[in-house]
C-alpha cells in the first residue's frame, strides 16, 4: 500500500514528448487566422538520442473496457522478454522519473530512502527487459470502475472480469503485439502492486512463466492494511478516501492536528472520523464499516485462501519484509499455502530480507537505527531476483542458483540459504516451539513458574491510550518528517517506562538464543471490562553499551508483535463480550522472525492494551460494532496477565538448536 509521489503534470510532459506517440492537441477555432497559434495541431517527436522506443496503448479487455499500458522497448531489442506490473499509482509517473533519453533514469528512483522509483529497476535496465506498466481498471488512464482489490467473479463480484482476467487479456495482448518480445512474461510488483501479481496465479495465461509478488496485500483483516486479527488500523482511513474518491488521487485527505494522536482522539471513534470527513462516500469505506469481523466478505476474498484452491502452474517468488509496517501478514500466508503444492521444490521461492515495506527495492543498508554493514537490497536484486527472472524469462538462460528460500539472519546480519521455512538452518540443527514463560516480578524464563504472585496487572484508560510511537504521532508517510516507514524498529524505551504497560525481562544472555518462525503470544489474561485488546511485543534489549554505535545503547528493539482484538477469542466471525474478571487464554501468532538474541543481550516480553492512533481504540466495554462506540461507551479496566502453575503465560518460541 505503499504511497507513490505525485509527478507533476509538467514533468510528465516533457518525458512524453520524447515519446514515439503523436499527441493531438486540443482543437480551437482559429480565431485570428492573420496571426495563427504558435502551437500545432499534433506534434511527432523526433526521438533523437533515445535509447528506447515507448509506446501508450490502450489494450482492450474482453468486456471492450480498455486499459492504459505503458510499454518501453530497449533500442535494438530482440527476443527480449517482458516484464510487468500494474498498478494503481499511475502508470504515467512510474514511467517518467526525469527528462533523459535514457531508460535508465526514467525507470530508476534517485536511490534515496523517499524519491520517485520502479520496481527493482537496476534489474530491468540490466537485464534487458522490455518494460511494461498498466494502469488498473478505474485508475489514471484506463476505463472502467474502480473497486479496492477488486476480487475475483464469484459471491464478492458478479462481473465477469477481475484482475486475473485483466491480467490474462494484457498478456495475450502483449505477445500478438510486441514484436521485439521472445512472449515470456513475468510480473512483479510491491503492496498493492504485490496483489495483482497473486491474481495473476488464478488461471494464469500460457505465456506467464514467473510471478514476484513482494509484500502483497492478502488477507486485510487477518494481518495486512485494514485490521490485525480484528483491531481497526485506523490510520489507513486517508489511503481509503484518497485511492477512492477521485480516479486520479486528487481528492486529498486532510489534518485537523499535526498530532495524529489528537486528532483520532477528538473524533472518538473511527467511524466519527470517517462521518467527519465524509468517508461514507467512497464504497470500500462503507464495506468496511459493515464488515468489521472475519465474515465471508473477507475470507472468501484472501488470496492465500483462494491461492489453496488453485493449482500451481507457475513459479512465485514471495518477498517478505521483516519489519513490514504495512503487509507483513500475507506472504508468509501465501508461501504456508503454496509450499505443500511444491513437489519438485521449484516453483515456491521464498526471500525474507530485513527491511521495511518496499525496501528491497531501495538502499537496504540501514534501517532506522540499525546497521547492517552491507546493502542487503542490491544483494537480493543481484544475486536471487535478477537470476530468478532470468532463468525462467529468458531463452536459453543458464540454470540459477537461488535456494528455494533466502533468509535474512538479524542479529548476526547474515544471509542464510535454506530448503525449506521454516528452518533454523541447512543441516545440523532442530527446531521446536519452546515456550518462554512470563513470571512473578515480570521476569522472563524457559523454566516454568513455580513460586510467587500469581498475576501483574495494569489500569488500561481509553482516555490515555498507549501511543504506537513516541509521540507526536505523524500521518503515514515515507519522508524522514513522518518516518512511518521505521516505526516497527523505534526505541521501544518509552513505552516500558509507561504504568500500563507490562515489561517482563530475562537476565543477561551468556549464550545466542536464535529463533526462526512465527512466535506464539499464548497468554492468561484477565479484564474488568467485556471487551479488550492485547498488544504482545517481542523485544531484543541491547547491552546498557554498544561500542560504535553508542546510540544502540539499551536499545528496545521489537523483533516481532501485534494485537488481538478480545471479542474475537472464541471465533473471528462472531464477536462474543468477555466474561468480565475471568482469566482466559488468548492464543495468536506473532509475525514471522529469523533472529538471534546475543550474548550480552536481554530478551523482553512487553504487553498493553492499544496501539494508539495506529489502531482504533478498544471501548472495553462490549459493544455491537467498535465503529460505532459513542463516548460513554470508552471505560477503564484493570488488566490482569498472569503466570502461575496452570495458569502460565508464555510466549512460543520457534527455538533452533545446534545438533
Amino acid at each position: 500500500m505503499i504511497r507513490r509521489p505525485v509527478i507533476t503534470a509538467l514533468l510528465i510532459s516533457s518525458i512524453l514528448f520524447g515519446a514515439s506517440t503523436v499527441f493531438p492537441q486540443t482543437p480551437e477555432k482559429k480565431q485570428y487566422p492573420d496571426f495563427p497559434s504558435e502551437t500545432p495541431d499534433t506534434v511527432n517527436p523526433t526521438n533523437y538520442g533515445f535509447d528506447y522506443v515507448r509506446r501508450d496503448v490502450m489494450i482492450p479487455m474482453r468486456d471492450g473496457v480498455k486499459l492504459h499500458t505503458v510499454i518501453l522497448v530497449p533500442k535494438g531489442a530482440r527476443n527480449a522478454p517482458m516484464l510487468m506490473t500494474r498498478t494503481p499509482y499511475n502508470a504515467t509517473a512510474l514511467t517518467s522519473h526525469s527528462q533523459s533519453s535514457h531508460l535508465g533514469p526514467i525507470l530508476h528512483y534517485d536511490n534515496s530512502l523517499f524519491g520517485v522509483y520502479d520496481n527493482a529497476a537496476d534489474v530491468i535496465i540490466e537485464g534487458g527487459y522490455i518494460r511494461v506498466v498498466e494502469d488498473i481498471r478505474g485508475k489514471y488512464g484506463s476505463e472502467g470502475d474502480y473497486v479496492m482489490n477488486r476480487p475475483l467473479h464469484g459471491p464478492q463480484n458478479p462481473t465477469p472480469v477481475d484482475e486475473a482476467t485483466d491480467t490474462y487479456d494484457t498478456i495475450d495482448w502483449l505477445v500478438k503485439n510486441v514484436p521485439e518480445s521472445n512472449r515470456k512474461v513475468g510480473i512483479l510488483g510491491i503492496s498493492y502492486d504485490g496483489f495483482l501479481p497473486l491474481m495473476a496465479l488464478v488461471n494464469p495465461h500460457p505465456a506467464l512463466k514467473v510471478s514476484v509478488p513482494m509484500n502483497p496485500m492478502v488477507d486485510g483483516w487477518m494481518g495486512d492494511d485494514w485490521f490485525h486479527n480484528g483491531a481497526f488500523r485506523q490510520q489507513n482511513m486517508p489511503y481509503v478516501y484518497e485511492q477512492e474518491a477521485t480516479r486520479d488521487n486528487s481528492a486529498l485527505w486532510w489534518s485537523t492536528n499535526y498530532d495524529d494522536y489528537d486528532m483520532y482522539m477528538r473524533a472518538g471513534s473511527a467511524g466519527e472520523l470517517g462521518r467527519q470527513r465524509g468517508l461514507e462516500q467512497v464504497g470500500f469505506w462503507k464495506k468496511i464499516l459493515q464488515h468489521p469481523s472475519y465474515d465471508a466478505f473477507w475470507r472468501e476474498q484472501a488470496m492465500d485462501r483462494v491461492l489453496a484452491a488453485q493449482p500451481l502452474k507457475v513459479p512465485v517468488m514471495l518477498v517478505h519484509s521483516l519489519w513490514d509496517q504495512e503487509d507483513i501478514y500475507g506472504d508468509i500466508a501465501v508461501y504456508k499455502a503454496l509450499k505443500p503444492k511444491d513437489t519438485s521444490n521449484d516453483k515456491v521461492f521464498l526471500v525474507m530480507g530485513p527491511w521495511h515495506h518496499g525496501e528491497e527495492i531501495r538502499d537496504g543498508s540501514t534501517l532506522g537505527a540499525l546497521r547492517f554493514g552491507s546493502d542487503t537490497s542490491k544483494y537480493f536484486r543481484k544475486e536471487i531476483l535478477g537470476k530468478f527472472l532470468d532463468h525462467y524469462l529468458k531463452d536459453g538462460a543458464p540454470p540459477m542458483d537461488v535456494a528455494p528460500v533466502n533468509a535474512y539472519e538479524t542479529g548476526t546480519n547474515t544471509w542464510r540459504r535454506l530448503p525449506a521455512w521454516p528452518a533454523g538452518c541447512e543441516k545440523g540443527c532442530t527446531l521446536k516451539s519452546t515456550p518462554l514463560y512470563l513470571g512473578a516480578r515480570q521476569t522472563l524464563s524457559f523454566s516454568a513458574p513455580k513460586t510467587g504472585e500469581a498475576f501483574d496487572e495494569y489500569i488500561s484508560d481509553p482516555a490515555k491510550p498507549v501511543p504506537f510511537r513516541s509521540r507526536p504521532n505523524r500521518p503515514t508517510g515515507y519522508t524522514e518528517e513522518l518516518s512511518w516507514w521505521r516505526w516497527l524498529v523505534d526505541d521501544q524505551r518509552e513505552a516500558s517506562g509507561r504504568t500500563d504497560v507490562l515489561t517482563f525481562t530475562s537476565d543477561v544472555l551468556t549464550s545466542p538464543v536464535k529463533i526462526s518462525g512465527q512466535p506464539v503470544a499464548n497468554i492468561i489474561a484477565s479484564t474488568s471490562g467485556t471487551d479488550s485488546d492485547w498488544v504482545v511485543k517481542l523485544i531484543d534489549v541491547y547491552p546498557d553499551e554498544v561500542a560504535g554505535q553508542a546510540e544502540m545503547g539499551g536499545y528496545q528493539l521489537m523483533i516481532s508483535g501485534d494485537i488481538f482484538r478480545g471479542r474475537y477469542r472464541e471465533s473471528f466471525e462472531t464477536p462474543k463480550a468477555i466474561e468480565a474478571n475471568k482469566p482466559l487464554q488468548y492464543r495468536f501468532n506473532l509475525p514471522t522472525t529469523n533472529h538471534v538474541f546475543l550474548p550480552g543481550h536481554k530478551i523482553m516480553v512487553q504487553i498493553q492494551s492499544s496501539w494508539f492512533p495506529l489502531y482504533d481504540r478498544n471501548p472495553q466495554t462490549f459493544v455491537p460494532n467498535i465503529f460505532w462506540a459513542k463516548p460513554e461507551d470508552y471505560k477503564k479496566a484493570t488488566q490482569r496477565i498472569y503466570h502461575t502453575t496452570g495458569e502460565e503465560s508464555q510466549i512460543e518460541l520457534p527455538l533452533v538448536t545446534m545438533r
